[in-house]
């Protein structure tokens, strides 16, 4: 198979396009033909080394949608030819090829209105958003939150989320994304150049942080006592609170099947929509993975793989 891999540490243009073995599946897995897979903000960290030290090559990529090729002993519940989409088990990467080998119970049929690049696009950025807006922050309807960097994929989904939820939400965004993110829903739009957020937002019961260091420090103070603030760009722990009366977490994007099949139903609903997407060969994974370490992008960029 078609893969782009590096076989060793260093930036994105370390990445390769070439031929690697095809997977088999073993117990309770699936192979599936990969017919788009999507570039995330922890691809180039891949790269770079910063997770544990596999062995080479290493192939990124966490998100994929495509259609089932071959069955593992013990699968019951997928067929060939199943149109599926997904995120790879925790811990593992390698969608950036045109065959993979994941485990049937964290894979989901893809809703036959749902293109498989739009699929890949909402995948980890879905199921992140809601391992963090309802599984940790526990959002409800009419309270206020704060989504940091708002026209991100897991911030953009979020967005969505949180008024598909019922709650009041306050984004910021460069001045050339504002009219995007009012376009998500969001009744507040903060441009960060121009605004210190401290400045325009207070007693909010949650934000959302997708940016990280001074933003998500600064961020506790807009929180009102009792306040909850979720963080996922400050590593594998939550920052420490500058104060003792609000709680910071760091949630937990579990994989499973029935997470995937709530994302597809929320678009399904018109609840959430795709963000804008700019594709890729994979061939130009090192160009495509560099962009996305520059970071300040609109949307998902996406391989089409097939």
């Amino acid at each position: 198979m078609k893969a782009a891999y590096i076989e060793r540490f260093g930036g994105p243009e370390l990445l390769t396009y070439g031929d690697l073995p095809d997977p088999s599946p073993g117990q309770g897995q699936v192979v599936i033909d990969t017919h788009a897979a999507s570039v995330n903000g922890a691809d180039w960290k891949v790269c770079a080394g910063e997770y544990a030290n596999p062995t080479f090559p290493v192939i990124p990529g966490r998100d994929f949608s495509g259609v089932v090729s071959a069955l593992g002993p013990g699968v019951t519940d997928l067929r060939v030819g199943d149109e599926v989409f997904g995120v790879l088990e925790g811990g593992r990467d390698g969608t950036y090829c045109e065959k993979i080998a994941v485990g049937a119970a964290v894979v989901a049929k893809k809703p036959p209105g749902l293109s498989h690049v739009d699929a890949t696009a909402l995948a980890l950025i879905g199921l992140t958003a809601l391992r963090s807006i309802e599984g940790t922050l526990k959002l409800k309807a009419g309270e206020t939150i704060l989504i940091q960097g708002g026209a991100g994929g897991v911030a953009g989904f979020a967005i969505q989320l949180a008024k598909h939820i019922g709650a009041r939400v306050i984004t910021t965004a460069s001045a050339a994304n504002l009219a995007y993110v009012r376009e998500l829903g969001a009744d507040q739009v903060i441009d960060y150049n121009a605004t210190d957020f401290t400045k325009a937002v207070s007693n909010c019961d949650a934000v959302f942080d997708t940016v990280g260091g001074d933003v998500a420090l600064k961020s506790f103070a807009v929180l009102k006592p009792g306040g909850r603030a979720a963080f996922i760009a400050s590593g594998a722990q939550a920052p420490k609170p500058t104060r003792s009366d609000v709680t910071a977490l760091r949630p937990a994007v579990g994989r499973d099947r029935a997470a995937m099949e709530r994302v597809a139903e929320l678009h399904r609903s018109g609840a959430v929509r795709p963000p804008p997407v700019r594709l890729f060969k994979l061939a130009d994974a090192a160009e495509a993975v560099g962009i996305s370490k520059a970071r300040h992008l609109k949307g998902k960029l996406v391989f089409k793989v097939r």
